[in-house]
This record gives C-alpha cells, sequence and structure tokens, in this order.
C-alpha cells in the first residue's frame, strides 16, 4: 500500500469536535482522508487538530494533528493484541501494546519476530493485509472479556458496534461504524420466525449482537461491562425490562453459511 496519511499512534479518539465526546477510535495504521477545509461544518479548523474521515468506514470527526504519520502498512494483527518489542527477543523491552486491527509495515523477518518501524512483533500475531478471515464470530470472540467502552474500537475496550465491525472488517466485509448503520447495510432481513445461525446480527435500538451458536448471543454490553455471551432469550428479556425495546432485526450476512 502506497504512502497516505496513516494513524501512527497506537489508539486515537475520533472526536466530533476538539473538546467533543468520542465517537469511535482509530488504530495504528488506518488510513484516513484530511477534510477540506470549510466554512462550516465539520473541518473547521483548531490548533493541534485536524478533521478526517477514516476510510474504513467514512466516519468524521477530529483526531490530534500529532497522531498523524505517512508510510505504507503491510499486515495486520490477528491477535486480540501483542506488544511491539525493541529487539528480535520476548524478554527485551516492549515500546508500546498493539489491539487487534492495527496496521505496520513489515520490513524483515528475523526468526519469530517480523521488524517493522514501531519495534519486533511476534509473527504468529501477524497476518498480510490482503489475507481474509472465513468466520467473522470468531474474530469477535478473540475480544471475550475486553472491556466494554463507548465508542471503542480495540481490544483495550470496545462497544457493540465496534465488536461487529472488527469481525467484519477482518473478513474483507464493508462496515460501517455505528448499529444503525450496520443495521441498514448489513445483510438481508430474516423473517421473525427463521432459524438463527452462527453469524446472523440481531439490532435493537442502539444495540447489536453476533448469534454466536444456538441460543447464544456474543455481544459488548453494559450489563456485563464486558464483551460476553448471554443467552439469547434472557437477552431478548432484560433488554426489553429495561426499556430498549424489541429486537428491531434480524440479519444474515452474504456469503456466510
Amino acid at each position: 500500500m502506497s504512502d497516505m496519511p496513516l494513524i501512527g499512534w497506537p489508539l486515537v479518539d475520533l472526536r466530533r469536535a476538539p473538546d467533543g465526546p468520542r465517537d469511535r477510535q482509530l488504530l495504528m495504521g488506518e488510513a484516513v482522508e484530511i477534510a477540506p477545509l470549510s466554512p462550516s461544518g465539520l473541518a473547521r479548523k483548531s490548533p493541534g487538530w485536524v478533521a478526517v474521515r477514516a476510510r474504513r468506514d467514512d466516519y468524521p470527526g477530529h483526531i490530534p494533528e500529532a497522531a498523524l504519520t505517512t508510510g505504507r502498512v503491510t499486515h495486520r494483527i490477528s491477535a486480540r493484541a501483542t506488544h511491539a518489542y525493541s529487539a528480535p527477543d520476548f524478554k527485551s523491552a516492549e515500546r508500546l501494546s498493539l489491539s487487534h486491527g492495527a496496521r505496520l509495515e513489515v520490513l524483515a523477518q528475523e526468526g519469530r519476530f517480523a521488524e517493522t518501524p514501531q519495534g519486533y512483533v511476534p509473527r504468529a500475531h501477524l497476518a498480510p493485509l490482503a489475507g481474509r478471515e472465513s468466520d467473522p464470530v470468531s474474530v469477535a470472540e478473540l475480544f471475550l472479556g475486553t472491556p466494554y467502552l463507548w465508542g471503542g474500537n480495540s481490544a483495550f475496550g470496545i462497544d457493540c458496534s465496534g465488536l461487529v465491525q472488527a469481525g467484519c472488517l477482518a473478513c474483507g466485509i464493508a462496515c460501517p461504524g455505528d448499529s444503525g448503520d450496520q443495521e441498514s447495510a448489513l445483510g438481508e432481513t430474516l423473517p421473525e420466525n427463521a432459524p438463527l445461525q452462527r453469524g446472523d446480527l440481531l439490532f435493537w435500538r442502539g444495540h447489536v449482537a453476533w448469534v454466536a451458536g444456538p441460543g447464544t448471543l456474543l455481544h459488548a454490553n453494559v450489563h456485563h461491562m464486558a464483551v460476553a455471551y448471554e443467552p439469547l432469550q434472557a437477552a431478548i428479556s432484560r433488554i426489553a425490562a429495561q426499556g430498549d425495546g424489541p429486537v428491531t432485526a434480524r440479519k444474515r450476512l452474504k456469503g456466510l453459511t
């Protein structure tokens, strides 16, 4: 992949405004487009900040200018998380921690490690960018126990739509960043009485969950404050009882069996 504006920090919040709340997060090596300055709207200039759109899903927001770099990426982190070390030795000092989905340029390979500009990363934790996973739920299961974080997109904190997007993107499935947009864009709508299968998605107002298997959901949720399995019917009843309404859609991703 040729030089382009990339995220140079391990993780950065994408904010609606420089002093606003986090809407989503961007990972190291993810590509962005710099939004043009305009008299109104997103790209109003603030010192030290830049308006961008994430190339993965066109999500707009502001990030610190210092978080931007340029370069190339060739591989992605395929493990839940990993470290970049100062030498090709697991006893050497770690330089930084990286989440699943972060992107790096591999410069060379040395034993069990790959040399990158950030340090030496275990080869077992890397996959070529061109490679695709086949089961988005297996990707989501990497995040089991990850703390819930509103707007989170990493192994250090993730929300319901971030968990769905992580699984989809790893499988080469285009996926918006927010659950409402995911409900509109992803898959085909299933009849209410259709049997559910692994990889299906259930949507509520402001929430989404993977179907992990018969009668079981996998989702990042506030009830557990983590990524967790939950019995499907118990989740439906609990969410209704707390005032968040019924399931609004059952969707099946194309190409999954």
